[in-house]
């Protein structure tokens, strides 16, 4: 017996066209009836049903999708019906969702949420429902959290996917407050919490630098028995990380039963930043016998400790293992730049040069791209070493080239010219940041630019420079600016402009040993003993120490 619609749907609201379309593809939805939507019924030559879409929210719609699975004897997920994506019913409304994000149009966007709502249009897509959040999110202050839970209750489905999809959307458009908010109504209202959210929420707990939230979702985790999981680990291990909670975060490592080369690098990465070299390139000899892969950040990152340690034969074999492993280490720019920046470091200037011109590889050079970064690495082996003449024929060649410098190169440039009495040119180079190239020079370019002017003896150019700097917002004078021209004025025997260098410096940072050091030797100059004996009392009742020197010797058998 045939099955019937039902009553809510029958012929006077389900308007069936005849026509069998062999290319649906071709079939746009210019000739669907305002108020109606297409249903394509079938999966070779598709008979259409244009249904009004008032019909949507009413549960007869449901029972629609059964009856024709019944009907036609289909299996598929739509119950046999193919229903257009949204694109289709509003070809635009990605794109104008995507144009009200960038220009902020609230009340555009308001217009067609209404628009949405009132024809049932919302309800037909998560896809759709998950894009006007996320626009919202964009036009809308981060911190209204009661707007987003409203969108979330108009959400009738508990599928995490759907959640998660919002959660990664808000994590990586900058947006950590709402997907945090976010979680926390998925908790609330029983949505379940995958790997993808605790992942998502531990990335955003590490954005916005909240340690106390990060530990509590470690406790969920340790609850919900994701603890084994490699991937949530390893976001674990990048939160501790970032948060300079090293210990932790090895303590992570250690728990994981099935490690991988992704968590190993996040440890990499944290003993780097906490400058632990040493663990470092233990953590790296360990990965051989955990059967972990070395990948490119994993060496870029022996190398990083191997420069951190000034380990010369150390990161010799690092380079042989690359040479040995890596078959295009000519396309990488961060392993060259690590490189440079090793032997740099260890004061192998020439071997630097030679990974940075790949002497020896000249069959695999026509792949090679040599970018800023490479270029201002070498420009600064060249000036940590003293060779401030090659700095400036470098940066010539990487004019020549093509390649457009940045503030670092301009500050390695500057600094050579104040190295070798180039007033002139330092100047020059100074001026040419923002006239030809459209840079805005900031705290270190005129800090290094008094220290230029201190260099060549011109005090009184270097103290109308800063208070340029000062009063007309040129930029906010540093401690090392002052710095700099106090130590010109030791040099340079200028007591009563030494003594108001040294006075804005303090006023910047009380705490600076250093600027009382000089300013004790500026004293010391003209015998002022009792005033350092001031000096001494001021410093013992702070409680500064200087910094004791060292030198690092490396001991081979």
């Amino acid at each position: 017996m045939a099955i019937r619609f039902p009553s809510a749907l029958r012929a006077k609201h389900i308007r069936l066209r005849c026509n069998l379309f062999t290319n649906q593809a071709a079939t746009t939805s210019l000739d669907v009836p305002k108020g109606y939507f297409a249903v394509y019924v079938g999966e070779g030559d598709k008979k259409r049903y244009v249904i009004p879409v008032s019909l949507l929210n009413q549960p007869s719609f449901q029972q629609l999708l059964s009856i024709a699975e019944e009907e036609f004897g289909f299996t598929h997920p739509m119950g046999g019906l193919t229903i257009p994506c949204t694109e289709d019913i509003f070809p635009n409304v990605f794109e104008f969702l995507q144009q009200s994000r960038v220009s902020g149009n609230v009340s555009a966007i308001k217009k067609l949420h209404a628009q949405l709502l009132r024809t049932g249009m919302l309800f037909l897509s998560h896809h759709l429902h998950t894009q006007i959040i996320a626009t919202y999110a964009a036009c809308l202050p981060n911190s209204n959290f009661h707007l987003l839970k409203n969108f979330f209750k108009c959400m009738t489905s508990t599928n995490p996917l759907h959640f998660n999809a919002i959660l990664s959307d808000f994590c990586r458009k900058g947006f950590p407050f709402l997907a945090i908010a976010s979680f926390s109504f998925m908790h609330t209202n029983g949505v379940p919490l995958d790997t993808y959210a605790l992942c998502s929420m531990l990335t955003a707990s590490s954005k916005v630098k909240d340690l106390n939230f990060g530990k509590q979702i470690h406790t969920h985790v340790g609850k919900s028995g994701w603890s084994s999981s490699v991937f949530v680990g390893s976001a674990l291990i990048d939160l501790y990380s970032k948060l300079s909670n090293v210990q932790d975060a090895a303590l992570m490592f250690d728990e994981i039963p099935e490690k991988n080369t992704v968590c190993a690098n996040a440890l990499l990465s944290g003993y780097g930043e906490a400058g632990l070299w040493a663990q470092e390139l233990g953590l790296v000899r360990k990965m051989h016998a955990m059967k972990l892969k070395h990948d490119h950040f994993t060496l870029s990152a022996a190398l990083r400790a191997c420069t951190g340690l000034s380990a010369v034969e150390m990161g010799r074999q690092v380079h042989g293992y690359l040479l040995r492993t890596t078959p295009d280490v000519e396309s990488d720019v961060f392993i060259q730049s690590a490189l440079i920046e090793m032997y740099g470091k260890c004061g192998l200037v020439k071997k630097a040069l030679q990974v940075f011109k790949l002497v020896g590889m000249e069959i695999r050079k026509e792949v090679r791209s040599r970018d800023i970064v490479l270029w201002t690495s070498m420009l600064g082996v060249y000036g940590r070493n003293g060779h401030y003449k090659e700095v400036i024929d470098l940066y010539n060649d990487m004019l020549v080239e093509g390649i457009l410098p940045d503030g670092i190169a301009f500050l390695t440039v500057i600094s050579a010219c104040g190295r070798t009495g180039q007033v002139h040119a330092g100047v020059k180079y100074f001026e040419s940041m923002a006239n030809d190239f459209k840079l805005d020079p900031g705290p270190e370019h005129y800090s290094c630019l008094v220290d230029l002017l201190c260099r060549a003896g011109e005090l009184q150019r270097a103290w109308e420079l800063l208070n340029e700097t000062l009063y007309k917002g040129m930029g906010n004078c540093t401690v090392s600016m002052w710095g700099a021209l106090l130590s010109a004025c030791v040099d340079r025997g200028d007591l009563d402009l030494g003594k108001l260098a040294a006075q804005r410096a303090l006023e910047l940072d009380p705490q600076n040993v250093g600027i009382c050091i000089m300013l004790s030797n500026l004293y010391a100059r003209f015998g002022m003993w009792e005033e350092i004996g001031h000096l001494r009392v001021l410093i013992k009742a702070r409680g500064l120490r200087k910094d004791v020197g060292c030198s690092w010797v490396q001991v081979t058998d």
